[in-house]
């Protein structure tokens, strides 16, 4: 089954989400952190070296601290990179984002009336923002802990469910996809 959405961390600042450490860049980190050098680490997962400088002050800009701390080295080469305190912490905490989408129960087929679904893997929130952009859209939802969850679902699924800004809707998390659903209003 293709992948229907992707899922990264945001730091939300001031109602605003701005994201931080997605996939790719998890990868580059653990990559630095296995072999102390950031040339190497892009060349191990196919990122240009500029691009993997790029991202990380990014990253960096978006925190106001360091993640990655690098030593120079001479004419022969010889410097050395290392995720930084906070480097490791946001590494650490995507790791466990990740562990958690990894271990949710697998369900194949989510039945219309039926609909067996575990605590684990059912939030509950409000539509902060919809995009809509040729045939995906990209779906903000707020949720009661201190998180956002972003889903990019088809253009169509937006316009077939009308999801507009401050609706209630249900984000079911499988390990590959999150299915938005829209709740029904309690009188």
């Amino acid at each position: 089954m293709p992948q229907a959405a992707k899922v990264w961390i945001e730091l939300k600042e001031k109602g605003q989400g701005r994201q931080i450490l997605g996939e790719r860049m998890a990868k580059l980190l653990r990559e630095i952190q296995r072999t102390h050098s950031i040339a190497k680490a892009a060349e191990n997962i196919s990122m240009p070296y500029r691009t993997a400088w790029e991202h990380i002050r990014r990253i960096e800009r978006v925190l106001g601290q360091k993640i990655v701390e690098t030593r120079r080295g001479g004419a022969r080469g010889g410097g050395s990179a290392k995720l930084t305190h906070e480097g490791e912490r946001i590494l650490r905490a995507y790791e466990r984002y990740e562990r958690f989408l990894d271990n949710l129960i697998e369900e194949e087929c989510l039945e219309a009336i039926f609909m067996k679904i575990s605590a684990r893997n059912y939030l509950r929130g409000v539509v902060k923002s919809v995009e809509k952009d040729g045939i995906a859209a990209k779906v903000k939802i707020e949720i009661k802990a201190p998180a956002e969850i972003t889903a990019l679902i088809t253009r169509e699924a937006v316009e077939e469910l009308n999801l507009n800004e401050g609706d209630d809707v249900e984000a079911v998390i499988k390990a590959t996809e999150v299915l938005v659903a829209k709740s029904e209003k309690k009188e």
